[in-house]
């Protein structure tokens, strides 16, 4: 029936006659049009190679790193917007926990040359302007020993060391009892500067310290409740670090009169840098609309210093900024920076 037959378009007819026999496969021969793998078998015992496993349905190889071999590999930039939680341990918000340095970090200078370090930097810096007092940070110190602490009220502190140490971690104390608004603000700075975020967590959630201590410990001990839930966990965190900056203003309060620019923090145990301490609100304000950085809504809602969201009341205007923090009650200060 040669006639039925017609020729496929990209191949020719096989030629009349037996078919030719067919060839035997030698044991452990590749197929026809396989890629050759160099694959060299080897005892594991003797630290050769280990020899190719095929993987599982579902199971994801990695994927191989391309490299020149007359270039150098491109530095890594810091990472932006990240947004780590830290419980002990820190983690990434959602997932496992991970460290934040990667790698091993360096070893930390002992106390004696931080201290001395803190005292030639307040006597060369005297009343330098935040900037100059941010170089001084920079020409001193790696940026992973830097943290910035900041309450979310507004971004102008993280914005301005991130100026000259981009990818510096930004601590969050993360007390369960916030406002909405000062959580957006956090996500906010954690996408729009080039700064990581850390919410440092305490050591119970609020559930927790509710059940040991009954509901609402802020109402009826508040020093204590800023103790578990904002000084321990603070300081447990500040261990990997040199060198901290706070926002710390000396016009929000007469216990904040005499705030140096740079000092030790002799309860820490690293350098304490405050400098935006000379700013007034005014100042602050002016910051924030120059360099249009993320602020708190609440902010423009009368509330001048933003703590957890129990403790916290509108000011009026032309009262103390902190008087709305722990009103009716005889305390001024959380702790931080007694």
């Amino acid at each position: 029936m040669p006639e039925l037959l017609r020729p496929h378009p990209d191949r020719r007819h096989r030629p009349q006659g037996p078919a030719p026999p067919r060839r035997q496969r030698r044991p452990g021969a590749r197929l026809p049009g396989a890629p050759r793998r160099r694959t060299r078998l080897r005892d594991a015992r003797r630290g050769g190679p280990r020899p190719h496993r095929a993987r599982a349905q579902g199971e994801r190889g990695h994927p191989p790193r391309l490299r020149g071999a007359s270039h150098p590999p491109l530095p890594r930039r810091p990472q932006r917007g990240a947004v780590l939680r830290r419980v002990g341990a820190p983690g990434r918000r959602g997932g496992d926990p991970v460290t934040i340095t990667n790698g091993a970090a360096p070893a930390l200078r002992s106390h004696d040359e931080l201290r001395a370090l803190a005292e030639a930097g307040a006597a060369e810096l005297g009343e330098a302007s935040p900037e100059a007092v941010v170089a001084w940070v920079a020409a001193n110190f790696r940026v992973d020993a830097v943290a910035v602490a900041c309450s979310m009220a507004d971004a102008a502190l993280p914005h301005l060391v991130a100026q000259q140490l981009p990818g510096v971690d930004v601590l969050f104390l993360e007390t369960g009892y916030h406002f909405t608004e000062t959580l957006v603000t956090r996500d906010e700075v954690a996408r729009a500067l080039e700064v990581r975020v850390v919410d440092v967590l305490p050591e119970q959630t609020v559930a927790e310290q509710d059940a040991e201590f009954g509901a609402e410990l802020f109402a009826r001990d508040p020093g204590l409740c800023c103790a578990r839930r904002k000084v321990a966990p603070l300081q447990k965190a500040l261990t990997g670090y040199e060198v901290w900056f706070t926002g710390v203003r000396r016009e929000e309060a007469p216990t904040r009169a005499n705030t140096p620019l740079i000092a030790w923090d002799e309860r820490n145990g690293l350098v304490k840098v405050n400098p935006v301490a000379a700013w007034s609100f005014d100042d602050l304000l002016g910051y924030v609309a120059a360099h249009a950085v993320p602020v708190n809504l609440l902010m423009s809602n009368g509330y001048p210093s933003i703590g957890c969201a129990p403790c916290t009341q509108p000011v009026a205007e032309g009262d103390d900024p902190r008087a709305g923090r722990w009103a009716g009650i005889a305390k001024t200060e959380c702790g931080l920076h007694l």
